[in-house]
């Protein structure tokens, strides 16, 4: 079973081209890290995968459901927006049960209440917080639910370095347990790190699909940074 199949997807906003003919197929749980410079398709790509952008033409399958029109299949997925915009007046206690509420009461936020030290925020409003501590927040809905597959949108933004030794952890331990967890990040580090596989987007198209050590190979570079910066100038040198 296909864990999201994409077919000839295509998606314009006015006279814009942002997928053109997009293809992929992801069979292997792992970790995705989905990269391409600013306008590349990377963020309606995911937010086409997440029913919150309709595409002009193709298909999306997840666990070989056609998500059009059939919203069901988004319990499958847990989401991390790389901006939360959490309502202010409520406390971070409150936005959790809602939550939970939302999603059947299910779900416990209580070991990444423990992890990133959240007890001492729990009855302070979100408007209050910090925008790490927002981060932590964020990170915690995210992951509340056991879910298969997970979207996360520069997860590791405005995080100090202890948190984010635990968020690194966290999807090490998911990715054992056989999750599929797609990220989109400027973060190379993290990429290098973590990733099981790599897609390069520009321009609306993959240029790369693959594990970090093929795209060495591929470019004849002994750096990822450098191996990518090569696709980039190769195909907008020549368009």
């Amino acid at each position: 079973m296909e864990i999201i199949n994409i077919k000839n997807l295509n998606k314009s906003f006015g006279k814009n081209e942002v997928l053109k003919g997009f293809n992929l197929s992801l069979v292997t749980p792992g970790i995705i890290s989905i990269l391409g410079p600013n306008g590349s398709g990377k963020t309606t790509l995911i937010k086409s995968i997440l029913g919150m952008v309709i595409p002009n033409s193709g298909d999306i399958y997840v666990n070989d459901i056609n998500i059009k029109n059939n919203w069901n299949y988004r319990s499958l997925i847990g989401y991390m927006p790389q901006i939360a915009n959490f309502p202010e007046n409520l406390t971070v206690k409150e936005l959790f049960n809602m939550i939970k509420d939302l999603q059947g009461g299910l779900g416990d936020e209580k070991p990444f209440v423990d992890l990133f030290k959240l007890s001492a925020h729990l009855n302070k409003k979100l408007g209050n917080l910090s925008g790490g501590t927002k981060q932590k927040v964020n990170f915690t809905l995210t992951f509340i639910n056991d879910k298969p597959i997970y979207i996360l949108d520069e997860p590791i933004t405005g995080l100090d370095p202890i948190a984010l030794i635990q968020v690194k952890k966290i999807l090490k331990q998911e990715k054992e347990k056989g999750k599929t967890i797609l990220i989109t990040t400027h973060i190379m580090s993290l990429v290098e790190e973590l990733s099981d596989m790599i897609i390069f987007l520009l321009d609306g198209k993959i240029y790369f699909k693959g594990t970090i050590k093929e795209l060495k190979e591929k470019y004849t570079e002994n750096n990822m940074e450098q191996a990518l910066a090569k696709i980039f100038l190769n195909n907008t040198t020549n368009n």
